[in-house]
C-alpha cells in the first residue's frame, strides 16, 4: 500500500497568523512538523501544500518539497486534494502544518487500520480530563467499535450526574483517506452542522461516510494560538 503525507500550509491563520514560520526552538513551526514525518519513514513522499511565498521560500531553504496551490481553498482537505489528484498512491495522511511534535507511533497506528479493505477514513484522539469547555479543543464521541459518532467545540457527553469514570476524548487532527474518499469528500457541499461547530470533518458524517478513531497516548501542541507557542517553547 504506497502511503504519503500531505502537509496543507496556509499563512492566513485566523487566531495566529503566520504561525508555520514562527520561531520554534531554532527552527519555523512548519519544519519540524515536516522533519518529524519524513523522519517517521513510514511515507514513499512528503510534501508541503501551501499558496503563500513565504512559506514555499522557508520550506524550500531547508529542502521541504512544496507544491503552490490555489489560495481559495476553504480547508486542508481541499488542499491537499488539489495536490493528490494526478498522484497515484493508496493512502494519504494529512497531517496540520501546526503539529510541530507529531511522532511516528500515532502515525503508524492510524496507518495500521487501514489493513481492513473497507476502512475509508480514519483519524486520531487521546483521553483527557481537563479544560472540557476550551472551544479550540475538539471533542469525539464514538460508539462502541471506536468510530465517530461526533465532534464538538463543546463538551460531549454532558456528564449529567457527574460520574467519576467517564472517559473523555480529544480528536487529534490528523486524518488518513483513501484517495477516491478523498477525492469524493472534497466535492460535496459543506454541511448544516459542519457550518455550526466550523469542524470540517463533520461533512463526512453528514454524508454517512465513517471516521474510525484511533486511540493514541500523543497529545502533542497544536499551535493555534501566540498561548500554544509559549507553551512548545517550554
Amino acid at each position: 500500500m504506497k502511503t504519503i503525507a500531505v502537509i496543507p500550509a496556509r499563512y492566513a491563520s485566523t487566531r495566529f497568523p503566520g504561525k508555520l514560520l514562527a520561531d520554534l526552538k531554532g527552527k519555523p513551526v512548519i519544519q519540524h512538523t515536516f522533519e518529524n514525518v519524513k523522519d517517521t519513514g513510514l511515507f514513499a513522499d512528503v510534501i508541503i501544500a501551501t499558496d503563500d511565498e513565504r512559506i514555499r521560500k522557508t520550506a524550500a531553504n531547508f529542502g521541504g518539497n512544496v507544491v503552490m496551490t490555489r489560495p481559495d481553498h476553504v480547508s486542508g482537505s481541499d488542499r491537499i486534494a488539489e495536490v493528490c489528484r494526478d498522484l497515484v498512491f493508496d493512502l494519504v495522511v494529512n497531517v496540520q502544518g501546526d503539529e510541530p511534535f507529531i511522532s511516528k507511533e500515532p502515525l503508524e497506528k492510524l496507518i495500521a487500520v487501514f489493513t481492513d479493505p473497507k476502512m475509508q477514513v480514519a483519524s486520531l484522539m487521546c483521553q483527557f480530563q481537563e479544560d472540557h469547555k476550551n472551544p479550540n479543543i475538539v471533542k469525539v464521541v464514538c460508539d462502541k467499535d471506536d468510530f465517530a459518532l461526533y465532534f464538538s467545540r463543546s463538551p460531549i457527553p454532558f456528564n449529567r450526574d457527574n460520574p467519576t469514570d467517564i472517559l473523555f476524548w480529544q480528536h487529534i487532527g490528523v486524518y488518513a483517506y483513501r484517495k477516491a474518499t478523498l477525492l469524493q469528500y472534497v466535492k460535496l457541499p459543506s454541511g448544516k452542522l459542519e457550518e455550526i461547530e466550523k469542524l470540517e470533518q463533520l461533512r463526512l458524517l453528514e454524508n454517512g461516510i465513517p471516521i474510525k478513531m484511533v486511540e493514541t497516548d500523543y497529545q502533542g501542541i497544536g499551535i493555534d494560538t501566540p498561548e500554544d507557542l509559549k507553551k512548545a517553547r517550554i
